[in-house]
């Protein structure tokens, strides 16, 4: 009966000690657990290395994690020499941010490509999950979350497509884990701190002082609005260092921005402002001021394109306009002549014949605007013998029958009435 007991506390230790040493299926998202610092022993004395710091790797083809354990899928290797950033701790290992070559997943489903930059994905949704990249495993099956996207963030393409996956660089945030016994920080350098001397000028009494008040365009609401487009270089100096002095260049152009937009649709000239966000856009150190100026540099081309075709729509217009004003025109003139058809069996230019009948009348020709003949004509009744030369060359109508002639192979209007159209 005891070893029976016994047996059973055995096997319930057993399961017990099974489910602690349980390995999670991915690493938890959110930020890595941090350690204050780590403590790197000198020859003599200790020295606290607070986070982050740069490590060197002290051995070969030390591998690269995607969680803090061998039993999570390895990411890369590192070699001898190799530097690296570390930012937290856990136990034995250290969080650091992927070296290159590393590389993440997202799927395709919530990342639209950049027009403008092909090699630029824009996430499409919230908290659209991104996992650590092996080269070892398929993309589905790489399940470690790093971090979680929004709408707007930006990723960059560093590989072909896989399934439904994109191959990207890990993004800001996301990060990788190796074993600290391979790696010796690096202590930071010791910088001396030199006092400056400040030399007060010398005042010249007898000199009156000029002041001078300087207009702050983050302060004075009109400032911005008052300058011109030519004064950008004024506002976005070729050389900005940090994140905030890039900022209020930014907010500056803004504000003339804004004041563009409203003015007519045909007095807009965007030119001097997108200088200046390209200026702001490339500059390595703007941070989220250079977000801002891409963001703004697509909407003045998303302007800039409906100004284009509202004009293309608004000549065309023009172009349709008059078109239909011709074609009211000959309308009009049309059902002019057809209304004067009603009286006359033709109407044309006369010109005289040498073409005679039995009777010895003189007969006539009728022709077209393109000088071609349209029918004969010889003068009937009353005015059969009536000579009407001297309307040679005008415009006429004439009042009669038409009969078709076999000596002229054409037509024949016997006329009893001729009038003068011109």
């Amino acid at each position: 009966m005891q070893a029976h007991t016994k047996s059973i506390i055995l096997i319930i230790l057993a399961v017990f000690a099974s489910v602690g040493f349980a390995r999670p299926a991915a690493a938890p998202p959110g930020p890595p657990v941090r350690n204050s610092a780590v403590k790197l022993t000198d020859a003599n004395k200790p020295t606290d290395i607070p986070f982050p710091y740069t490590a060197e790797v002290t051995e070969d083809n030390v591998p690269i994690h995607c969680g803090s354990g061998t039993n999570f899928y390895i990411c890369g290797k590192l070699k001898k020499g190799d530097k690296v950033k570390v930012v937290s701790s856990q136990f034995n290992w250290s969080c650091i941010v992927p070296p290159p070559g590393s590389f993440s997943w997202i799927t395709t489903r919530y990342v639209s490509i950049d027009p403008d930059r092909p090699n630029i994905g824009i996430v499409t949704s919230d908290s659209i999950r991104v996992y650590a990249g092996s080269e070892q495993r398929e993309p589905i099956h790489s399940e470690t979350l790093q971090l979680k996207l929004n709408r707007g963030d930006e990723v960059k393409f560093i590989g072909k497509q896989k399934g439904d996956y994109y191959k990207i660089e890990p993004p800001p945030g996301a990060y990788l884990w190796v074993s600290t016994k391979y790696t010796k920080p690096i202590a930071p350098p010791v910088v001396k701190v030199i006092k400056p001397v400040v030399v007060k000028p010398k005042v010249d009494t007898n000199t009156p002082t000029k002041i001078v008040t300087k207009v702050d365009p983050n302060t004075d609401p009109n400032a911005a609005a008052k300058a011109e487009p030519n004064d950008m270089k004024a506002l976005v100096p070729t050389t900005i260092s940090g994140e905030s002095e890039n900022l209020k260049a930014y907010y500056a152009v803004d504000k003339l921005l804004k004041a563009e937009m409203a003015k007519d649709p045909n007095k807009q000239d965007y030119t001097k402002i997108k200088e200046a966000l390209t200026v702001i856009a490339g500059n390595k150190d703007a941070g989220k001021a250079a977000k801002y100026a891409e963001f703004a540099l697509r909407k003045i081309k998303a302007i800039e394109l409906a100004m284009a075709i509202e004009k293309e729509v608004r000549l065309q217009n023009e172009e349709l306009k008059k078109t239909h004003e011709g074609i009211d025109k000959a309308r009009e003139t049309r059902l002019a002549e057809v209304g004067a058809l009603g009286k006359y069996a033709v109407i044309g230019t006369l010109q005289t014949s040498n073409i005679f009948i039995s009777d010895a009348a003189k007969r006539y020709r009728i022709m077209d605007a393109a000088g071609k003949t349209i029918c004969y004509a010889a003068p009937t009744g009353p005015i059969a013998k009536k000579d009407f030369s001297k309307l040679a060359g005008t415009k006429v109508g004439l009042v009669g029958k038409i009969e078709a002639n076999p000596q002229i192979s054409g037509a024949l209007i016997r006329f009893t009435e001729i009038v003068q159209l011109n």
